[in-house]
């Protein structure tokens, strides 16, 4: 399982390949030096689902490990509803969806389905709007961009430049910790 990749890493390699790295080397450490309100309100917001205490349906599956061989992935999916067949990720909020976070949905659905669960929709949902945002069953060319975006995460080393954009600098939780630019972030 040494290639394995964990869903949650997906949408934070798009954000910054380089996170990712900085998140294994602090991971151990104190995550008051770098997590800031929104990492706070998003475990917040996932707590419910994490202790099995979100409201569901007679025999929804929540907070469920998963995991598929085909694509060395694996993870947690935070709600799948029996009764409408829907794959359901919640977030506390989203004034965008990016493609990380549909990479990670994608990557629950095809878990899902290889485990032999019957998934016919997929959904966002947005805590702080009680929204549900519907998003489209991956297709045959979503499929391949999925598989190359994971290939492009497995080649990916840590040693190599980075592109600096500094609006994402700035909003990165590792930003006063990362040895790759001199920007401050917005959080202090």
């Amino acid at each position: 399982m040494d290639d394995y990749i964990a869903i949650s890493l997906l949408n934070d390699f798009i954000f910054c390949p380089y996170s990712i790295y900085l998140h294994n080397v602090y991971m151990e450490s104190d995550e008051s030096q770098y997590h800031a309100a929104p990492q706070t309100m998003g475990r917040i917001a996932h707590k419910t689902v994490d202790e099995k205490k979100t409201t569901n349906g007679k025999g929804d599956l929540v907070s469920v490990s998963v995991c598929s061989d085909e694509f060395r992935i694996f993870g947690k999916i935070d709600l799948y509803r029996y009764s409408s067949k829907t794959l359901i990720e919640r977030k506390y909020q989203l004034k965008n969806i990016f493609r990380g976070q549909i990479y990670q949905l994608w990557a629950q659905y095809y878990c899902l389905c290889e485990m032999g669960m019957k998934v016919e929709k997929l959904a966002f949902y947005e805590i702080s709007t009680n929204k549900m945002i519907p998003v489209p069953l991956p297709g045959a060319n979503d499929r391949e961009e999925f598989v190359s975006f994971l290939c492009m995460v497995r080649k990916y080393n840590p040693s190599s430049d980075i592109n600096i954009n500094t609006n994402k600098c700035r909003h990165c939780i590792y930003c006063n910790l990362c040895d790759k630019n001199r920007i401050e972030n917005v959080y202090i």
